[in-house]
């Protein structure tokens, strides 16, 4: 199972400078084969894999929504499917959440799953960024 991180400045933009706005803007999952570090603040600071064989520079949308239960905030993203064709993807080893809508900060990232090891995938192959629907990707209490 993947372990998810979240990055530091994620904290800033939820809560302080608002750059980030679950309601409205476009999320993406992006691969790396780079360890992400908690420090790293935008897509920039990142090293994405090449683009090519069904994988699109920047990553792949996911929609986000939210509920709110009893005191707890949970958010959760629709599955991001990543799909090998002509060619293989990766080697890739985390994937990276972050919102695509924002100029100011660019970019601004929020959390990544590392997968433990790196991944290759050949043509034909699919690989699945799971969001937990029960738990979400993170919940605030």
């Amino acid at each position: 199972m993947a372990t998810y991180q979240k990055f530091n400045a994620f904290v800033e933009y939820l809560l302080i400078t608002k750059s980030i706005d679950f309601d409205a803007d476009a999320f993406k999952v992006m691969l790396t084969n780079t360890a992400p570090v908690s420090t790293n603040s935008v897509k920039a600071d990142l090293t994405e894999i090449s683009a090519g064989n069904g994988y699109t520079a920047g990553g792949t949308a996911t929609t986000i929504s939210h509920s709110r239960s009893t005191g707890t905030s949970k958010i959760v993203g629709t599955d991001v499917v990543f799909t090998a064709s002509g060619g293989s993807i990766g080697p890739f080893r985390y994937a990276v959440l972050y919102d695509d809508t924002p100029i100011s900060p660019a970019d601004p990232l929020i959390g990544f799953w590392d997968y433990g090891s790196s991944i290759t995938l050949a043509s034909g192959e699919t690989f699945t960024v799971d969001f937990d629907a029960t738990n979400g990707v993170f919940q605030l209490t």
